[in-house]
């Protein structure tokens, strides 16, 4: 154990320090943001402040839930970076034609187009930009560029979009519609500029547009590379080591009887029902705006020809969607935490339920507060700087205004507080367990902690800047210790069970937990690659996301483990469908996490893939594949613990497992999967604009795709709720059904 301490320790301490230092070189090396845009007849087109104006009248309209930037955002309306740029490109190659020969570019001969392509892409990657002075130089034609983009951007956010499922009236004001085209025209120059010194973009040369020369860069090709070597090598050498363990202890020991039998439930345990009701209803919420925002790909402004988006925009509901998703499994682990705590120590610290209480309130007013605040800032409701502050800070995954932010922060230390202050207790006692509630305490720590750098920005951040410390939370805090924290706590409740050594199950967590963090942590540099981030953001990204997935190759051991776990003792069957549920994660980490994450992570493959909606199989298999569901199994345990002796109606339960599994992946396989290939072709032969472009999107094939998902999401919403049936049969103790009825 003080070896793989020792391991833990330097993997912690190594990666983090390698991230911070990376972290520095992205700060120095980002796209600067000039302060005025001035042409080289003298004219001043982009004033100063006005391109951080512009980013902010974008985020407080909902940012990355309408459309994306760099390839961050939403599906349905196109990469505003890839369409500026697409825009500017052909409006220039018909302005230098007229002038030069007159006719437009259409028209010439190919020899002559070559020479006009060759002109206009001298213009775009020349970068003028002078430090000195904060100004940037750009010719007149690049200025009527802007003008004749502004004009159709004009026509998109004020009159709306249902190809893009815009609303009417999205940005209506013509000076604020202006700064946000600004902001467009930025990442639009960031992304062809040559950085100094160099021949590649800010952004690498994403998004692929190969009118102006952008092509993948030669570091992205030979990382992909190196990443693939170093995932073959992984998983080479984890086969080794798992061939080379000895048996686990043999579950012969495990007890005759239930142990939670007779045990009686503290206040505070009991305290955590109201938490999985919140969840179950969270749960169908996110599943209803889920349909909604999916049928908005459809039909853009309407709901089966009800005008919705007058009243619920499609960026409302897919920020509440993804948001409800983040809330709902973030709070069944939570409560999941603190009834295990009491657990631990055998005991109840004085005050415990009275916290328990006050963290589900403070809970409850985020949820409703930041979703009220996220509606009004989109409809324009919020006066001044109050969108940031209470709105929509725009950014995908941490959408809700800064002071919910800080509220929840708040909330998860009080949750850790709850968690340590029964923890400590067990921790001094001298017994096999110690090690076990150390790595549960660390955990915990780490879950309650790594949500700060949400914190880390402010209103007028460079966008570069925030993408760093964004993925901190997404990434580090989700995929990092969560995962932690999950394999922790199923660990924990085996050996409460007593089909588990504590120490062996400590020891196993503490390995599994060096294996994730060892790729995980550094890994979340895969997600920069083309955020305007220097190359040794990709080198090292490519390389740990390719180990991230090498601990997930491995985790049918894990899975078939538990299987045999559950037949240790014939009691153990009453815990059959909580840990089908932990096998199904197992499965999801392998599939949703593994495969399909692996299939976008490579440099090459994220070059001509981010945003589209592979990045959307990823999304859902893993977000809720692997979290989700286990935040469903820890639910159950816990509703089974508190209630051992229950006969469970497990034909009810069967049902909404295998209904809930086969959905997502049907949902998956049948149509966001094949619409996401179909994408990634016409990324590759014609270029990033046109895979998101509504003349592509909205061609027969990709409706009979869009409609064919039905499938899946019906089988999935019919298996949630017959889930939550079961689920609020338990929390309101309905009838038992009898021994007979429950097979």
């Amino acid at each position: 154990m003080k070896k793989l301490w020792l391991v833990f320790g330097i993997i912690m301490a190594v990666s983090f320090g390698t991230l911070l230092w990376i972290g520095t070189e992205i700060f120095r090396e980002a796209p600067p943001i000039p302060q005025r845009v001035v042409t080289t007849a003298g004219e001043e087109l982009i004033g100063p402040e006005d391109i951080s104006d512009g980013q902010n009248v974008w985020q407080a309209m909902g940012g990355m839930q309408v459309g994306s930037v760099w390839g961050h955002g939403s599906y349905v309306a196109p990469d505003w970076t890839a369409d500026y740029l697409h825009r500017e490109a052909e409006y220039l190659l018909d302005q230098i034609t007229s002038d030069e020969y007159g006719g437009d570019y259409e028209g010439l001969e190919a020899d002559k187009q070559a020479l006009v392509r060759q002109r206009m892409q001298s213009m775009l990657r020349a970068n003028n930009y002078d430090a000195s002075t904060g100004t940037l130089t750009i010719e007149p034609e690049r200025a009527e560029a802007f003008r004749e983009n502004l004009e159709h951007y004009r026509q998109v956010f004020g009159e709306g979009s249902a190809e893009y499922a815009i609303q009417k009236g999205a940005q209506s004001d013509p000076e604020r519609l202006r700064k946000m085209v600004t902001f467009f025209f930025w990442t639009s120059w960031a992304s062809t500029a040559h950085r100094p010194g160099d021949t590649i973009s800010y952004t690498s040369n994403f998004p692929s547009e190969p009118l102006v020369g952008n092509i993948p860069t030669s570091s992205t090709i030979i990382w992909t590379g190196v990443s693939i070597i170093m995932l073959l090598a992984g998983i080479g050498g984890m086969a080794w080591y798992f061939a080379s363990l000895h048996e686990e202890a043999p579950t012969e020991g495990a007890p005759e009887s239930d142990p939670l039998i007779g045990i009686d439930l503290s206040p505070s345990q009991k305290a955590t029902v109201k938490y999985f009701l919140v969840v179950t209803l969270l749960f169908l919420l996110q599943i209803v705006v889920g349909v909604i925002t999916t049928h908005y790909g459809v039909e853009g402004h309407g709901f089966y020809g009800i005008p919705l988006a007058d009243y619920l925009p499609y960026v409302v509901t897919r920020t509440w969607h993804v948001q409800l998703g983040i809330f709902w499994i973030a709070t069944a682990w939570l409560a999941a935490g603190l009834f295990i705590g009491p657990f631990i120590s055998g005991s109840e610290p004085k005050y415990q339920k009275l916290g328990v209480d006050i963290l589900f309130g403070a809970l409850l007013i985020v949820v409703l507060g930041s979703m009220a605040g996220q509606w009004l800032s989109v409809m324009h409701l919020l006066p001044g700087d109050s969108w940031f502050w209470i709105g929509h800070q725009g950014y995908e995954y941490v959408d809700l205004g800064r002071l919910w932010q800080a509220a929840l922060f708040i909330g998860l230390l009080l949750w850790l507080f709850l968690i340590l202050r029964t923890a400590l207790p067990a921790f001094r006692e001298k017994d096999n367990r110690k090690e076990l509630v150390l790595l549960y305490m660390i955990s915990t720590a780490g879950i309650a902690l790594f949500y700060a750098p949400g914190l880390f920005w402010g209103m007028r951040s460079h966008l570069t800047v925030v993408e760093y410390w964004r993925w901190w939370v997404v990434h580090l805090w989700v995929e990092g210790y969560f995962e932690v924290f999950a394999t922790v706590v199923i660990a924990f409740l085996f050996a409460r069970l007593g089909v588990i050594d504590p120490k062996i199950a400590a020891k196993a967590s503490l390995l599994s937990g060096a294996i994730y963090l060892s790729g995980g942590i550094l890994g979340t540099l895969h997600h920069l690659y083309f955020a305007g981030t220097p190359t040794v953001a990709l080198a090292f990204g490519a390389v740990f996301s390719a180990l991230e997935i090498v601990p997930l190759t491995m985790v049918g051991f894990e899975a078939w483990e538990n299987i045999r776990r559950s037949k240790a003792r014939g009691w153990l069957a009453q815990y059959k469908w909580v840990i089908y549920f932990f096998v199904a994660v197992a499965f999801w980490n392998l599939v949703g996490a593994g495969i399909f994450g692996f299939m976008i992570n490579p440099p090459i493959a994220l070059y001509y893939m981010q945003g589209l909606n592979t990045t959307a199989v990823h999304a859902h298999g893993a977000l809720y594949g692997v979290y989700g569901t286990l935040g469903l199994g820890l639910m159950l345990f816990c509703l089974r613990a508190m209630n051992p002796e229950r006969v469970w109606n497990e034909k009810l339960l069967a049902w909404a497992f295998w209904m809930i599994n086969i959905g997502l992946f049907l949902m998956i396989v049948v149509s966001l999967l094949p619409i996401g290939l179909l994408q990634t072709y016409e990324s590759i032969t014609t270029g990033y604009w046109s895979a998101r472009s509504p003349e592509f999107m909205q061609q027969d094939i990709m409706h009979v795709l869009r409609w064919m998902r039905i499938f899946g999401d019906i089988v999935f919403a019919l298996g949630a709720v017959l889930f939550v049936w079961f689920a609020l049969g338990l929390i309101f103790k309905r009838p038992e059904v009898s021994a007979g009825d429950g097979e």
